[in-house]
């Protein structure tokens, strides 16, 4: 049974059918004091995978039962936010490199330098932490959306569209005046301070 660790610490978690390979990981990382926890299989891990772990993944290719390939394929369909490194064979070398291509982040061949290892965990714990922070953010401007009224949505739609206010009351039928009032009911649900600051906000949610 594998301990479990709080959401907020980073984790590393690893994945290979060697017990050797995984006894070893755990041991480097424990000499650098980072927080790790091994699985025997893809399976096992999946099984066990908590989504908004932080954290990276560090996985071997060619494992029996769930490759790791086939893991890969399973964590891009819950929009994983944890970085995967490969750890491969030298025969492996064109399945990793497509692997790369199809959104993993980096891949190691074996044997690798441990400082080698080490200094691609620094960077994928780095990138975990941007995707976490965009996860954030769009939660946040989703909850703001929800708190707007269906006729400040309309209005949210038609500024977004480059919309006067003029123009906005004649598609909505309302008086320029009732448009004012919910136009800045709207942005200050939406913590937005004018219309350009809005369109970031907007596009910030859309590419999170």
């Amino acid at each position: 049974m594998t301990e479990k660790y709080p959401l907020s610490i980073p984790c590393i978690m690893i994945i290979d059918d060697d017990e050797s390979v995984r006894e070893a990981l755990l041991l480097l990382m424990k000499s650098i004091k980072l927080t790790a926890r091994a699985f025997a299989s893809a399976t096992e891990f999946i099984e066990q995978y908590q989504p908004m772990q932080r954290g990276c993944i560090i996985s071997d290719i060619r494992m029996p039962g769930m490759s790791g390939l086939a893991l890969q394929q399973e964590l891009k369909q819950r929009n994983a936010c944890q970085p995967l490194i490969f750890i491969t064979g030298h025969g492996d070398i064109a399945m990793a490199v497509d692997a790369i291509k199809d959104g993993a982040f980096d891949f190691l061949t074996k044997p690798f330098r441990d400082q080698d290892l080490l200094d691609t965990i620094d960077n994928a714990l780095e990138e975990n932490a941007v995707r976490l922070a965009a996860i954030d953010q769009r939660n946040k401007i989703s909850q703001r959306l929800e708190s707007l009224t269906a006729r400040e949505r309309q209005v949210l739609d038609l500024v977004l569209a480059g919309q006067p206010n003029k123009l906005i009351a004649e598609h909505l039928h309302l008086s320029p005046r009732t448009v004012e009032v919910h136009r800045s009911h709207m942005m200050e649900k939406m913590q937005a301070p004018n219309a350009t600051e809005l369109i970031k906000l907007m596009q910030q949610f859309v590419s999170a």
